[in-house]
């Protein structure tokens, strides 16, 4: 069902409190590396909820940041793969528990369509399964709704300028799982070893696990130079921009297993 957007205030006091109002400011002031190249560029958002006063609080909150619009509103996934495509939107918000069709199925008819909307999932859930598989099927971001008011502009940036994006809360998950007396750390790689050396394997996790190059170097017993070199290779080599970016394709070729 497509809604045509309209201002309503009706969720804005649930979704979104003054703290959170305050840190959106703080993240807008401070996210000019990841705003549009030209203060006149848009970024067309369609939103996807089926609870309406969410969808009115974020839609409230976005309307504040002055390169966002919000072009659609929908309660339910059964025809939201049309809508997205007739309003044109850049960056699909999404939940993954929709009406007549949900999330994944919605994921899946993009990218068997090729459509080039990007999908950032705003969920309850926070399941590293679940987190794995939205990501293999082509997300670009995931947020727990917990963080959504806090976090939702800097998802939005980070994806429409080529990164991958999780919450604090997704990201510790996904570290925890590598950290913890590396039990969780797959040493079967496929595709993964085809392309990475055994360092640069060791490199990634360790990126991954948010080690400074000091540590890295401190731990591997290399120069910080070469921890940059070996940063950079990897980066190349896999496509990523960001530490996101490493975790994704560390999920994707299964060096890290739920």
């Amino acid at each position: 069902m497509r809604k045509k957007p309209e201002c309503n205030h009706s969720g804005f006091l649930f979704a979104i409190n003054f703290e959170t109002k305050r840190k959106i400011c703080q993240i807008f002031l401070h996210l000019k590396t990841r705003q549009p190249k030209s203060m006149e560029d848009t970024i067309k958002i369609y939103l996807a909820d089926d609870h309406q006063i969410l969808l009115d609080g974020i839609q409230v909150l976005l309307q504040t940041i002055p390169n966002f619009e919000v072009v659609g509103l929908s309660l339910s996934g059964a025809n939201l793969y049309q809508d997205v495509i007739d309003s044109k939107a850049e960056i699909l918000i999404l939940d993954l528990n929709m009406p007549e069709k949900d999330g994944i199925e919605v994921i899946k008819e993009f990218a068997q369509n090729g459509i080039p909307c990007k999908v950032i999932i705003l969920s309850s859930f926070d399941d590293l399964k679940l987190i794995k598989e939205v990501m293999r099927l082509g997300a670009n971001g995931y947020l727990t709704k917990k963080c959504a008011g806090e976090n939702i502009v800097e998802a939005i940036y980070a994806v429409h300028n080529g990164e991958d994006y999780f919450c604090k809360s997704v990201r510790e998950k996904i570290f925890h799982l590598v950290t913890k007396d590396n039990q969780k750390v797959n040493h079967n790689f496929t595709l993964a070893n085809t392309i990475l050396t055994d360092r640069e394997l060791e490199i990634i996790t360790l990126i991954s696990l948010e080690l400074s190059g000091k540590e890295i170097s401190e731990k591997l017993f290399i120069s910080t130079n070469t921890v940059e070199t070996h940063r950079k290779n990897i980066m190349k080599k896999i496509g990523a921009k960001n530490t996101i970016g490493l975790v994704k394709y560390a999920i994707n070729n299964n060096l890290i297993n739920s």
